[in-house]
């Protein structure tokens, strides 16, 4: 009598993907807890293989020179999102959008997928998420519901690539979400890391070989993080964020990682009731709202990729009567808050230990740069010293521990953005030279942060003039 072997069972974290061989509450390689769940071994990651491996064949070495040609694009149409893309989808490769829920993704690529199909490009819109009907709801109040665009409501992958064999391969294929995708591959439930990782296996095995481009929709996690295992980062072309405050009427699309473009272009929409709008000039959204006559108020002519952008950085200094002052910050790195307070304490003699301290980007722009820190000094110093700044001034630099003010790349394009919105000075650093020769505006050098400090203390009392109109 024979005796069936019996299954192989293995726990798969939910966070990181890590296999483990018995179930724990804590997962060894990532740290979160409860993260183990039961899943089949006979599939999926962790999983043997089921038939013994063949002889392999010999494969072409080639040498690193040869002729090269630009990877073939498909430009949408829509400039903000062929700009985040670097030109436009790639024929056979895989994208990954993430964002908060309810943010827009959606949105944004029916509006990309209409755009297309409009240009003469086969698209197929996959939801397993939504209904057929609530796809045309939202076509219909986004005024794209006459585009040529084939949907579906389907988690399925065999179903979604066995209808896809039946004609000619899509220029778009988007699937809504990939977390609602489920295989027959292996044995999981739809949503866990062996699911998510084999139906976006299966997608991108079929985008290279039919040259479709596949763009997923990814959920994002609570710190911000798109939900799943990293490997589907890996595994995709580019990975892009849709980010945006629930507060604020744009959103940005941001690209953490592009194999065949830049990664540090933004494109900037702007959300309203019949759907993203794009914003060819994102500096007069940014400073659209000014009170140039409030201390705390400082100008950061900054660069998003290769397009600069102003935006107004806000900075309020309170005494406090807490023995540990509070620092809150929306929009820059706390730590290098920690820096500047430091740099102003050691090196400029500003007292800010007794003090409340909030610094709050304007309208709810991610700045990650080291350049803003000459503007977050002067913010800080004039909220602390009530001495508003001028209103027609941009800042930029990066500031060093010792208290130096270093020259950052890309002057001339800020100076270039600041004079076309009507600004007539800039402070940046002494070290930059011919970076402003072409340039008409007032310009104020300083090579350390305590110079800064001092005109911004000899301006206390003085009148507030109005605020620069943008062009």
């Amino acid at each position: 009598m024979r005796v069936a072997a019996r299954q192989k069972v293995q726990y798969v974290c939910q966070n990181c993907g890590a296999v483990s061989p018995r179930w724990q509450g804590r997962c060894d390689d990532c740290g979160e807890w409860n993260s183990l769940v039961e899943e089949s071994g006979s599939g999926g990651i962790g999983a043997g293989p089921k038939r013994s491996p063949g002889k392999g064949r010999i494969i072409t070495l080639e040498g690193l020179a040869g002729s090269t040609a630009e990877a073939p694009r498909t430009r949408t149409g829509i400039a903000e999102f062929d700009r985040v893309t670097g030109g436009g989808f790639v024929r056979g490769s895989a994208l990954l959008v993430g964002g908060d829920p309810g943010i827009g993704k959606s949105t944004l690529l029916l509006q990309a997928a209409a755009a297309l199909g409009r240009s003469g490009h086969p698209v197929v819109y996959v939801s397993g998420e939504e209904a057929v009907a609530q796809i045309r709801m939202r076509a219909e109040r986004l005024g794209v519901a006459d585009a040529p665009v084939k949907l579906a409501a389907e988690t399925s992958v065999e179903n979604i690539l066995a209808t896809l064999s039946e004609e000619a391969p899509p220029a778009l294929l988007i699937a809504d979400s990939i977390q609602t995708m489920w295989t027959d591959a292996v044995d999981s439930a739809p949503g866990s890391v062996t699911q998510v990782r084999a139906s976006s296996q299966a997608l991108i095995r079929y985008a290279k070989q039919s040259g479709t481009a596949v763009v997923f929709v990814g959920h994002v996690t609570k710190d911000g993080q798109i939900a799943g295992p990293r490997v589907v980062e890996h595994m995709v072309d580019g990975v892009l964020y849709f980010e945006g405050e629930g507060g604020h009427h744009f959103r940005i699309l941001r690209a953490v990682k592009n194999r065949f473009g830049p990664t540090d272009e933004i494109g900037v929409f702007e959300m309203g009731g019949g759907g993203l709008r794009e914003v060819s000039n994102p500096s007069e959204l940014f400073l659209g709202e000014r009170n140039a006559r409030t201390p705390g108020a400082a100008v950061f002519a900054g660069m998003e990729g290769t397009r600069p952008v102003l935006v107004e950085i806000q900075a309020l200094v309170a005494p406090t009567t807490l023995g540990t002052p509070r620092r809150a910050v929306i929009g820059w790195d706390q730590n290098r808050l920690a820096m500047i307070l430091a740099v102003l304490e050691a090196h400029c003699r500003v007292r800010l230990g007794d003090c409340d301290v909030y610094l709050n980007v304007a309208g709810g722009l991610r700045i990650s740069e080291p350049a803003a820190d000459l503007a977050v000094a002067a913010a800080l110093v004039s909220s602390r010293l009530n001495a508003p700044l001028p209103s027609d001034c941009a800042y930029f630099g990066e500031v060093s521990l010792s208290g130096a003010v270093r020259p950052v790349a890309h002057a001339p394009a800020r100076l270039k953005e600041a004079g076309k919105l009507g600004f007539g000075a800039a402070v940046l650093p002494s070290a930059a030279k011919g970076d402003r020769a072409d340039s008409d505006m007032r310009l104020k050098e300083v090579g350390q942060l305590v110079e800064l400090v001092a005109e911004v203390a000899a301006r206390r009392g003085e009148p507030s003039v109005p605020a620069p109109s943008g062009d």
